[in-house]
């Protein structure tokens, strides 16, 4: 199993995430991209994510809702700015319960050694607001999300 690396140094507006997955790129890329798959591994495993939207085109919105046991819901959503298949893609993030704190995220997908390398860039308005997202559970959400991610993948 894959090990999640990150990096947010002191001050700066970024925070960047990677991982290996033993999958070709071609396969990590649909998994992001089909609206059937989201719901496998985005998120942590005790919500259920329903995708309300997923229209992959520059342009092009996407909204998820995760529901808990109790029925509270979180959405998530944003815009696509730049799908370059099976390389990249661009988009904003911003949690509904936040609104107005939109950040920018680079996913690349990289060929190394028979392996994909995904690696997350995404930079916050603010240092206080990347802070806050670290501060979230975020790494332990990224983990989570991207376990669940390897083992769909090997079902594909």
């Amino acid at each position: 199993m894959g090990k999640l690396n990150l990096v947010a140094e002191p001050g700066t507006y970024e925070i960047r995430m990677w991982r290996d997955f033993d999958a070709p790129r071609e396969r990590v890329f649909k998994a992001y991209t089909d609206p059937t798959l989201i719901p496998k591994w985005w998120g942590p495993k005790i919500y259920t994510t329903i995708v309300e939207k997923m229209d992959v085109k520059p342009g092009g919105l996407w909204r998820y809702v995760q529901r808990d046991a109790d029925g509270n819901e979180f959405a998530f959503y944003g815009v696509y700015h730049d799908i370059v298949s099976p390389e990249r893609i661009i988009s904003t993030f911003e949690f509904a319960g936040m609104p107005g704190h939109v950040l920018l995220s680079t996913l690349t997908l990289e060929e190394v050694d028979g392996k994909t390398r995904v690696t997350d860039s995404s930079v916050f308005q603010t240092v206080a607001d990347r802070d806050g997202m670290l501060q979230s559970g975020m790494e332990e959400g990224a983990t989570e999300g991207w376990d669940r991610f390897e083992a769909l993948l090997r079902t594909m």
